[in-house]
């Protein structure tokens, strides 16, 4: 396999290598070149001896469907993360032409290149997005091996098909994909560092059938299922101050919580309720369904709060824990959903519906607070989220199959199929140029 070896040492140099432009008529993306090795001759090379050399990609000839479409998807895989995507896709256009003409050799060389810039492909879409936190283990990203990668391609009942359905990544990702690649057509200019930014943010590739991604750029949560967004609703997300923002995370929920307490932080025990108790005695506690604990966790016996010294504890030289009791009221409304995180960050009811008319929804010290916890309720757990049978305080209901949530931040938007833009709020888009100025350097 000489002209192979061609090939691959062609590959190989392209991976670490600048790009060059690929056509003047193509719109150019300013991103990084991305320094990962290339998949192994020998990996590639042993896929198609174990299957006779029998084609992947060129089943029905050179003008193959399957072929075609992933050209077109490496002419834009600079925005998917493969700054190389261009110079592969006009490499492998080369070898296609000359097999269109009975080339048998151009034929064998276009498959192992395709069947390289595919796992290359794959492996830039699967790498985890800068400032994620996986917090449970189910949500972590798998990098597959190039073998699975192309197991995976070639037991496909249609290659197509499968090129679509890894490409597309998440809904979201591949409607703000795709808006941004046709726009950079329709103008030639370069993508949006702010477009890049968002896409690096949202490439995660779940590979369960229903999750949530919560956007806190624009405060909103979608409910997602087979790969399309079946609901959302608009969310509060944590104020501007570095202490409450509502980080990057990723994790699954196993449960949600009816008639929940509030268990106010110890930050808010300190600055609010203590203070208040100071300035309205404490029958500022009762009024509002407060209820006093001792610090140690666990020790849930109730204390008289008249007997605590609230100026110790507003000075931070004292500590007790404080909930508050499911009511109208309470902070958390009738429905809480949790899942692990080191933040302690969950999604919430709230009694304070008439917020989520505004369009500024930074408003929370980082939890994120729905907008019809009910309705969402209702989609994890297949039911309505009400306890017929008691109103004790803190039921905790399994959902019938863990659902995954990724908590991301999106400034780059699509309305009515075009690119539109957020504020940039939390400041991350600034620190994605630097890094993205750094890695060019």
């Amino acid at each position: 396999m000489k002209n192979w070896m061609l090939v691959g040492a062609a590959i190989a140099a392209l991976a670490i290598s600048p790009v060059p432009a690929f056509a003047a008529a193509t719109p150019r993306v300013a991103v990084p070149v991305v320094a990962s090795a290339a998949p192994t001759t020998d990996v590639v090379s042993s896929f198609y001896a174990q299957r006779r050399n029998a084609p992947l990609w060129l089943k029905a000839g050179a003008q193959s469907s399957a072929a075609t479409e992933f050209l077109q998807v490496l002419q834009r895989a600079p925005l998917d993360g493969l700054s190389n995507g261009p110079a592969l896709a006009n490499q492998a256009q080369g070898l296609l032409a000359r097999a269109s003409t009975g080339d048998q050799a151009a034929a064998a060389d276009a498959e192992r290149l395709l069947s390289t810039a595919w796992v290359m492909y794959v492996q830039a879409l699967q790498r985890a997005p800068a400032g994620m936190t996986y917090a449970d283990n189910w949500v972590k990203p798998h990098l597959s091996t190039p073998g699975q990668i192309l197991s995976r391609a070639a037991s496909a009942p249609s290659l197509s098909a499968h090129i679509r359905e890894v490409s597309a990544v998440n809904p979201i990702y591949a409607r703000l994909r795709d808006a941004a690649w046709s726009n950079m057509q329709m103008t030639g200019a370069p993508a949006d560092p702010r477009v890049l930014a968002s896409l690096d943010r949202v490439r995660d590739m779940p590979f369960q059938k229903r999750y949530v991604m919560v956007d806190t750029a624009g405060a909103q949560l979608y409910m997602i299922e087979d790969g399309q967004i079946v609901d959302t609703m608009r969310v509060i997300v944590g104020k501007v101050d570095p202490s409450t923002q509502t980080p990057m995370l990723a994790s699954t929920i196993y449960y949600a919580t009816l008639n929940p307490y509030w268990h106010v932080t110890d930050e808010l025990v300190r600055n609010l309720i203590a203070r208040n108790v100071i300035n309205q005695g404490v029958g500022y506690l009762k009024t509002r369904g407060y209820q006093v604990m001792p610090a140690t966790a666990g020790d849930d016996t109730l204390l008289d709060p008249a007997k605590v010294n609230w100026r110790a504890v507003a000075a931070g030289d004292e500590q007790v824990r404080v909930r508050q009791l499911p009511g109208p009221m309470n902070s958390m409304g009738q429905l809480k959903i949790g899942f692990p995180n080191a933040d302690d960050i969950y999604l919430h009811d709230t009694p304070s519906k008439g917020l989520f008319a505004q369009d500024d929804r930074n408003l929370s010290h980082g939890c994120v607070r729905l907008e019809d916890a009910e309705r969402l309720g209702r989609w994890l757990l297949g039911r309505d989220p009400q306890s017929a049978s008691t109103s004790d305080p803190e039921q905790h209901v399994l959902l019938p199959t863990p659902v995954p949530i990724y908590m991301t931040y999106v400034t780059a938007q699509v309305n009515d199929g075009k690119l539109s833009y957020v504020d940039d709020i939390y400041g991350r888009d600034n620190a994605h140029a630097s890094q993205v100025a750094t890695l060019a350097n």
